[in-house]
């Protein structure tokens, strides 16, 4: 007989200061980690890398403009709808007392107390099951899984029970809830906990899946998930947690949102649209910093919502540049790659393509734990930059 045992520790097993209230929202330790999980994003870019960031620098958006991780867009997103809304209230594992496993809740639970921002025990099913019926009666749970990979867990509360319940009530019963936490590869945790969940919940009527990138698109369409009456999956990436961007004047305000289902153009191009979410908005950029040096130029398009999709953005831009490269961190069989490519071969944007349309993805494996075998698993700026050339045929 197997006996599958989920084993984790909380930070709070091993570490239990005197005083929760008093501890810093750093330690020098989770400083050392955060910097070493930032070196090794940039180095896993690829040599091309350190040529593009002089072309684009940091992240920025306009003039008038204040910097903001997304980690903290993400608290503040947070801070705004505990605040606007009574019924909103947020729960999960060290969410409260520890300021969540990445500071992502931070100051929330000094702030709101017991009653808005709860601590679970590692049992997912079991809070997860909680949130959706606390949906069910009213109320606007945010359910944060410590990661996606977690969720699987809870998985049939996910589809079964949230998914699906306003559809088999006939619209009697709506299910208003945000599950949100980090997904997708990080670095060094092997496979189990290197997965991206951005297809698999995508695949599921009755779910909105998000896949924000930069702290602006966290900030705004994170309120818009609060607010939105329907089951709404929030894949954010640990590795961006740390990463600040430009937030404009308008972002500042606590009237911001994003709708949900719209996808960004953040670099204007005319030879090949690149279709991509979360992380690899960013690798796809530097790409398209790099080939702009070779005369070639590229639209980036930030899907920014996976479920719905917008396909019209898609189109538009590959009938300006008759190509299509898409780029994303998941498996391929099945992938949000692959469900673009077939989108727009069935739709009116096919016959303005001038070759067939390639995909970047992550290999078809588990993810090895050894650090050169990761680096080879995951898309690359140099594999991004391949894909174009070889489609473009230069």
């Amino acid at each position: 007989m197997t006996v599958s045992v989920d084993v984790r520790f909380r930070r709070s097993d091993w570490l239990k200061p005197p005083d929760l209230r008093r501890v810093p929202a750093f330690s020098p330790a989770e400083d050392r980690l955060n910097m070493a999980a930032s070196v090794r994003c940039f180095l896993r870019s690829g040599k091309n890398a350190v040529s593009s960031l002089g072309l684009r620098g940091i992240h920025k958006s306009s003039a008038a403009a204040a910097q903001m991780m997304v980690r903290d867009a993400l608290n503040q997103a947070m801070d705004e709808e505990l605040e606007r809304d009574e019924r909103v209230f947020l729960l999960g594992e060290e969410v409260a007392q520890y300021d969540g496993a990445y500071k992502v809740s931070r100051g929330l639970w000094k702030k709101y107390g017991d009653k808005r921002i709860m601590d679970t025990p590692i049992t997912e099913m079991g809070f997860t099951g909680i949130a959706v019926g606390a949906a069910m009666a009213g109320l606007r749970p945010i359910c944060e899984f410590m990661t996606f990979n977690f969720s699987m867990q809870a998985i049939d509360q996910v589809i079964n029970s949230a998914a699906k319940t306003y559809y088999m009530s006939a619209g009697r019963q709506s299910v208003p809830i945000v599950f949100r936490g980090p997904n997708g590869a990080s670095a060094g945790v092997g496979a189990q906990h290197s997965q991206c969940f951005a297809a698999w919940y995508a695949s599921c009527p009755g779910l909105k899946v998000v896949s924000p990138w930069s702290a602006e698109d966290a900030k705004g369409l994170l309120k818009s998930a609060i607010r939105d009456d329907n089951p709404v999956v929030f894949l954010e990436n640990e590795l961006m947690y740390g990463v600040p961007f430009e937030m404009s004047e308008e972002s500042q305000s606590k009237d911001f949102t994003i709708p949900i289902g719209k996808a960004k153009v953040e670099r204007q191009g005319t030879h090949v649209t690149l279709a991509t979410h979360s992380r690899y908005v960013s690798f796809c950029l530097d790409a398209a910093a790099v080939l702009a040096k070779e005369g070639i130029e590229c639209e980036v398009i930030n899907l920014r919502t996976i479920r719905p999709l917008d396909v019209e953005c898609i189109e538009t831009s590959v009938m300006k540049t008759n190509h299509l490269v898409t780029v994303e961190g998941g498996w391929p069989q099945f992938g949000v790659g692959a469900e673009i490519c077939a989108r727009i071969m069935e739709g009116p944007a096919f016959n303005y393509l001038d070759a067939p349309a390639t995909r970047v993805t992550g290999v078809d494996i588990p993810m090895p734990y050894a650090k050169i075998l990761e680096d080879n698993s995951l898309p690359q700026i140099k594999d991004i930059i391949f894909s174009i050339k070889k489609t473009l045929n230069v």
